[in-house]
């Protein structure tokens, strides 16, 4: 028999897959760029439901959980007489101010601890455990989230005895003490059987429940438990410990033993449509950014003939509307938009432009003058351009040349803290955005000591962030001021715009350049010499100028249909946060 709120659920499945959330990609590892927030909510909501009993109706024929928490406690008093288990202190009687919620007639309040064995582990030494063979040990890591992590982590085997208070069995809940919680939910899971006789350690308790255990389970994973905890230390500023106390204290509803078994089996059921539901939407995520991958990587593919390109963008133009509905699919649309700028294939070519030869004659004339009147100092002749080292074919009127070429890169003055007028602009890393290269702030030395060398750097300078994964991190300096070393101050000579040279070192082939040219572990970086022999095309100025025009615009267009994006996506979120409030508010 399926619930009100089942149909409810199942009748909105749009909001659960479509409230997705983009998480932010800064920092180490490959952790997924999007998080489904509509099927996580979902599984909240199931579970909130479940524990509250108003996932399932009730049976009015079931024998009541008064009767069951009895035949617990008479099971206990057994136990205690054989001295299988120690007699404990009763804990306090529950007051009212500690129910959470009404419970369905039938169900009973009770006390984790009074109604289940809880018992900490005990603090084995580290030079106990070895990753070969023994007897394995829960350690604070294997406690997971809703999942038991398994590791290598053993103990000698004349412990079991030593420690049999300290045995895990099958199906015990696991829940970590020390940082119980995770932006995820709490670090609670059951024991696997592969674990059952383990020897359990510090900072880690086990929960007990001979009869109907998962119930308890389903509980301690609802949100309702974790905002519990999660309040317990908000505002404290204390790290999140918990007691033993915090745990055989917490207040726990019983249902009748039937309607248990009903609850996790529906729970089960609907936790298995959500895991197909995700898989879905995963693959279909997937399937799209592949599709946009495929087309779009054709589009700037260097082997296309105008034909070929033509016929590409055609397939895309006809398309766009399904295409670009994702904010990585968008994403990629801006770097194929910067590719093609790069390639001369985003405005058409002018034959009455001065060609680019003729700037690099220019260039070389005023870098002799700069020389002869000692601004500048005379430079080692950087290797000259083999045809095989060219990425793609340039259209008519552009030519290669090195960065170093075009540019002082790597000849900038250094400053200190005492020489530094107040009003200065001292810029960080930190303060340039990394997805657009936008400054976040500006601020002045005033406001921003320093003690370590900086470089200089004048209006109209390119600035560039030389550490991985800030390789495209590239601005163009509308005033003077003083920057990190992470950074490097350049400027461009004469035909050379700056916006154009930013626009350069933003493309996709640079930076694939720039990534495999870093040294260091810790800090990879793209060192001086390797970005001085980087190969850039070099545009007639006038050419320059459309392009910069054409990218700006283009950008402008991706932006406003991100922001449109986000817009919706803020809504289903809404609209998932909504539907929870109301269903959780449901009685029925």
């Amino acid at each position: 028999m399926i619930s009100d709120i089942q149909e409810l659920i199942i009748e909105n499945l749009d909001i659960w897959t479509g409230a997705i959330k983009t998480q932010s990609t800064s920092g180490r590892g490959s952790r997924k760029k999007l998080e489904l927030t509509g099927i996580k909510k979902l599984r909240e909501l199931i579970l909130e439901l479940a524990v509250r009993g108003k996932l399932i109706p009730q049976d009015p024929n079931d024998e009541p959980a008064s009767v069951l928490l009895e035949k617990i406690a008479v099971e206990k008093e057994q136990l205690i007489k054989k001295k299988i288990i120690k007699k404990q202190k009763s804990l306090p009687e529950i007051i009212d101010e500690e129910k959470p919620y009404k419970l369905p007639s039938g169900w009973e309040w009770i006390k984790l601890g009074n109604f289940a064995k809880v018992f900490s582990g005990n603090s084995f030494k580290s030079g106990d455990f070895n990753k070969l063979k023994g007897i394995r040990s829960i350690k604070i890591t294997n406690a997971g989230v809703g999942e038991f992590i398994e590791t290598d982590d053993y103990l000698p085997i004349d412990f079991y005895l030593k420690h049999e208070n300290f045995q895990v069995k099958e199906n015990d809940l696991i829940l970590a003490l020390t940082r119980p919680y995770i932006s995820s939910g709490l670090k609670i899971s059951l024991c696997p059987s592969s674990y059952n006789n383990a020897l359990l350690n510090q900072r880690v308790v086990a929960i007990r429940q001979n009869i109907a255990p998962f119930f308890m389970y389903l509980y301690l994973r609802s949100p309702i438990v974790l905002n519990i905890y999660k309040n317990r230390f908000s505002g404290t500023g204390l790290q999140p410990n918990l007691k033993m106390s915090d745990v055989t204290e917490l207040v726990i509803p019983i249902p009748p033993l039937e309607e248990q078994h009903r609850i996790v089996a529906n729970v089960d059921e609907l936790m298995a449509l959500c895991d197909q539901l995700e898989q879905q939407t995963e693959a279909s995520i997937s399937a799209h950014q592949t599709l946009v991958d495929t087309l779009l990587d054709a589009l700037v593919s260097p082997e296309q003939d105008a034909t070929a390109f033509a016929d590409s963008w055609t397939l895309i133009e006809q398309h766009f509307d399904l295409l670009f509905t994702t904010e990585q699919s968008i994403d990629k649309l801006k770097q194929s938009i910067l590719q093609l700028a790069v390639m001369g294939k985003l405005v058409p070519q002018n034959p009455n432009d001065e060609p680019a030869s003729v700037l690099l004659e220019k260039i070389a004339i005023e870098k002799e003058r700069l020389i002869k009147y000692k601004k500048i100092k005379k430079q080692k002749l950087l290797p000259e351009i083999d045809k095989n080292e060219e990425p793609f074919d340039l259209p008519q009127g552009w030519i290669w040349s090195r960065l170093g070429n075009i540019t002082n890169y790597g000849m900038f003055d250094k400053v200190e803290s005492s020489d530094v007028v107040i009003n200065t602009w001292v810029l960080e890393l930190e303060d340039v955005e990394k997805e657009t290269s936008r400054l976040l702030k500006k601020i002045r030395f005033k406001d921003r000591k320093f003690k370590s060398t900086k470089n200089c750097f004048n209006s109209n300078d390119v600035i560039y962030g030389k550490l991985r994964p800030y390789l495209d991190k590239v601005i163009v300096a509308d005033e003077s001021g003083v920057c990190t070393t992470e950074m490097i101050p350049f400027h461009a000579y004469y035909g050379i715009e700056s916006k154009f040279l930013r626009l350069l070192l933003k493309s996709p082939f640079f930076i694939c350049y720039a990534n495999s040219s870093t040294h260091g572990m810790n800090l990879p970086r793209l060192g001086t010499d390797k970005a001085r022999i980087a190969l850039l095309p070099i545009v007639p100025q006038t050419e320059q100028h459309r392009i910069v025009a054409k990218v700006n615009e283009l950008m402008i267009l991706c932006d406003n249909l991100k922001a449109k994006l986000i817009t919706k996506k803020t809504i289903q979120l809404h609209l998932a946060d909504a539907f929870v409030e109301k269903t959780t508010a449901v009685e029925l």
